[in-house]
């Protein structure tokens, strides 16, 4: 063998390996999530923010979708409500949100929506990002009777979590 095919050969192997090994680390990342992991969100829940109740309930997953709301109240009055539809598609759950303030006041536009898309779940947590790459959301089961919703931000390139919602299941 001539030092030129020596080469050519090596050459050869480490680009396959590469590729082999590239193939395999960007299918580990690929995670492909159901509906199935975000059932732990099913029932009642009641909490509080900014000194008022704050009310959630979501759905089994059923007909490629889990539809949620969340309703916050302030001062014995209504002042935000979030409507989510939770979609199947083939990259996974897809998380769609729209606010609307007391009189059904949307405050997106009336085609639009916030969305977040399935990154990974564990047992009772999922973890969602919005479109924009601004912001990840955290759902989390801690215990049988609460359920945690985290709002994560970028700080000094990791992802830092805060409890924004926390639940105690209702009736």
């Amino acid at each position: 063998m001539t030092r030129f095919e020596k080469i050519s050969f090596t050459k050869i192997y480490s680009t396959l390996l590469a590729l082999m090994l590239l193939a395999n680390t960007s299918q580990a990342q690929t995670t492909t999530g159901t509906l199935n992991d975000i059932s732990f969100l099913e029932g009642h829940w009641l909490g509080t923010y900014n000194g008022g109740p704050i009310e959630a309930s979501w759905t089994a997953p059923a007909g490629d979708n889990v539809i949620g709301y969340i309703r916050m109240i302030k001062d014995n009055k209504p002042a935000l409500y979030e409507l989510f539809a939770f979609e199947q598609t083939e990259k996974g759950p897809v998380a769609r949100v729209k606010h609307f303030k007391p009189g059904l006041i949307a405050l997106e536009e009336k085609a639009v929506s916030d969305t977040y898309n399935f990154i990974e779940a564990k047992k009772n947590q999922a973890l969602f990002e919005k479109d924009d790459i601004s912001v990840r959301i955290i759902y989390e089961r801690r215990s049988q009777n609460q359920l945690v919703i985290q709002r994560g931000k970028m700080e000094d390139n990791k992802w830092v979590f805060a409890d924004l919602f926390v639940f105690k299941r209702i009736p």
